[in-house]
């Protein structure tokens, strides 16, 4: 059930997951594919804006979109940034990957493929996503210089029909275990977690929040 408490504690998650960053002018536009599509909306917009003349989308069928679409993350995002009027000579896609570190390590492989060796990365995620992005694209490309941002849209603004908020509370929660368990994995580097973050994240698992756990 979501009660005021639950609404309380998970916007503190919401917030900390945000890296807070400002775009800058970067080498590329990096995209990671999922269920949302504003990701792309997001993406397409700074491209426009001018911060970069690269724009690249990552992703196949994830966990949660193979079982929704047909069509890959990826290409859906390439198809949105067009019809926006990025045009199609500066978009890269690659439509294999299944989750962050793949999105990451295939497009390495594309990237050097064609020859190219961005310096610099606007990394694009969901709002809630932020921080582990961040910390699973310097661990897999420590040597790269990185800001990342997201759909501008507030924790009470973000839910939708298609996806509701009790979905994006376990989603986070499970985000928020991932940067505590991932970094002894090696899979993302070390994110400070501050007390009352983790407090908030242990009383929503209490409370039933935790579908999404790595278990």
């Amino acid at each position: 059930m979501i009660t005021n408490e639950v609404i309380a504690l998970a916007q503190e998650l919401w917030d900390y997951h945000h890296m807070q960053h400002e775009p800058q002018k970067a080498d590329c536009i990096f995209a990671l594919g999922s269920h949302d599509l504003r990701v792309a909306n997001r993406a397409a917009e700074l491209y426009l804006q001018g911060w970069a003349p690269l724009l690249i989308f990552s992703g196949g069928l994830g966990n949660l979109t193979k079982s929704i679409w047909t069509e890959t993350e990826a290409d859906q995002f390439a198809a949105i940034a067009i019809e926006m009027g990025v045009p199609a000579d500066a978009i890269l896609v690659e439509n294999e990957s299944t989750n962050t570190g793949e999105n990451i390590l295939f497009t390495q492989e594309l990237l050097q493929e064609r020859g190219l060796d961005p310096q610099s990365f606007i990394v694009v995620q969901k709002p809630y996503m932020e921080r582990r992005s961040y910390a699973t694209f310097k661990k897999h490309w420590p040597d790269k210089q990185l800001l990342v941002t997201s759909p501008q849209i507030s924790f009470k603004d973000y839910p939708t029909d298609d996806i509701p908020l009790e979905r994006v509370i376990h989603v986070m929660v499970g985000d928020l275990q991932r940067i505590k368990i991932y970094p002894a994995k090696g899979f993302q580097i070390y994110q400070e977690i501050p007390d009352n973050i983790w407090k908030a994240y242990e009383r929503l698992v209490e409370l039933g929040f935790d579908k999404h756990l790595a278990r």
